[in-house]
């Protein structure tokens, strides 16, 4: 008996089994895609399946990046790759490297040689991609004046940009006819000279988007002197035209929204902006204040006013203290000459001569009469006295 084999040795032989049969190393497989599936990691799984049977599908993230074609549960698709095995799981399946839809491979090798010729002449390039303007105020729209589309983006211009002009160059979006018809239209739209063109159809299978893929509509764009947007089909469409815009809208409507700016969202900020600028406008008026405030106190400091103040309250108490001084000494003068003057008038003559004593005086001189010897009888004097004057004669001595 043989020893058993471990599951990983197992699902490690038919993986090595399998890969190296080179018949399914390149393999288209064709069926109905469901369970789409792609992870934040970037992958795609999906299965595969006709009436009665199905593979599982894996595409990495590179490859998956890279398509044109957006798989949808239900589609009929041919998907090529190889088979491997799933060790964890035990299960082989299909690692695809690119899927297109059934019965368009010819128009997927026409897309992507296209693509790869008109991208070699750096006509994808993003450094030549050109920024939207932030206000537009005319917006040219090539489109069909029938479809869905217009109506959509019409009705976002009304509700975010109501005072927008708009110009419609009408041309068809589908059929033979078309490419030419669009490159006029695109023309006409540069000779208007707006702010922005706005390239738009609605979605639909790879056919009827054919005419954006087309290579003259794809060098129109590009030569645009006008910033382009594309809004073509749906969010997993891709044509020449979106790789050929300046912008790439993944539906009209969304472009028509990148197109314009939201009159709500800039009454918001500009209620925002003037709540902030009345803000800072009021702290720095209230910063100016408190600087001014101190330079004012600053200014009181060094101003000769309050000098001026309490030299003047000094000068006050100063005279009020001189006119003090000056009374007091004035009094003390008064008395002082009261006290000379008693002085006096204990020792003048008068008073001696109002306690009954006379002055005796030659007669008509104020020679003063001292002792007898200084008279002779029968000479003439004058006797003063307190109540006043007379003359007498001398009879004897």
């Amino acid at each position: 008996m043989n020893e058993p084999w471990s599951v990983s040795a197992l699902n490690r032989y038919i993986r090595s089994a399998l890969e190296t049969d080179y018949r399914l190393k390149d393999l288209v497989v064709a069926g109905e895609i469901s369970n789409v599936s792609r992870p934040a990691s970037g992958h795609l799984y999906f299965t595969l399946k006709d009436s009665s049977a199905a593979v599982k599908c894996v595409m990495w993230k590179a490859q998956a990046a890279r398509l044109i074609y957006r798989p949808r549960d239900g589609d009929r698709v041919e998907a090529h790759g190889s088979i491997g095995v799933y060790e964890s799981a035990g299960q082989y399946q299909l690692y695809a490297d690119w899927i297109q839809a059934a019965g368009e491979g010819d128009l997927f090798r026409e897309f992507a040689a296209l693509k790869a010729k008109l991208e070699a002449e750096g006509l994808f390039d993003p450094a030549r991609k050109r920024p939207l303007p932030g206000r537009p105020q005319r917006i040219a729209v090539v489109t069909s004046p029938t479809g869905a589309a217009l109506r959509d983006i019409l009705n976002v211009f009304r509700r975010r940009w109501p005072s927008l002009q708009v110009i419609v160059c009408p041309t068809p979006v589908q059929g033979a006819d078309a490419p030419p018809q669009i490159v006029e239209a695109l023309a006409a739209a540069n000779r208007l000279k707006p702010d922005v063109i706005l390239v738009a159809r609605g979605g639909g299978s790879m056919e009827d988007l054919w005419a954006f893929n087309d290579e003259a509509v794809a060098r129109a764009i590009a030569a645009s002197g006008v910033p382009v947007i594309s809004g073509v089909g749906h969010e997993i469409d891709f044509t020449l035209a979106d790789f050929a815009a300046d912008v790439r809208a993944p539906t009209p409507s969304a472009a028509a929204e990148l197109a314009t700016p939201d009159r709500a969202e800039l009454a918001s900020a500009l209620a925002d902006l003037r709540g902030r600028l009345g803000a800072a406008l009021a702290d720095a008026v209230r910063e100016r204040r408190w600087a001014l405030e101190g330079r004012a106190a600053v200014l009181r400091g060094l101003s000769p006013r309050a000098g001026l103040a309490n030299s003047r309250q000094r000068l006050d108490d100063l005279l009020l203290r001189a006119a003090g001084a000056m009374s007091h000494r004035l009094a003390f003068d008064r008395q002082r000459a009261d006290g000379l003057s008693h002085r006096l008038e204990s020792l003048s003559p008068l008073a001696v001569l109002g306690r009954g004593f006379a002055v005796v005086t030659r007669a008509g001189s104020a020679a003063v009469i001292r002792a007898p010897a200084d008279v002779a009888p029968g000479e003439a004097l004058d006797v003063r006295v307190s109540g006043g004057k007379f003359g007498v004669v001398v009879e004897h001595k």
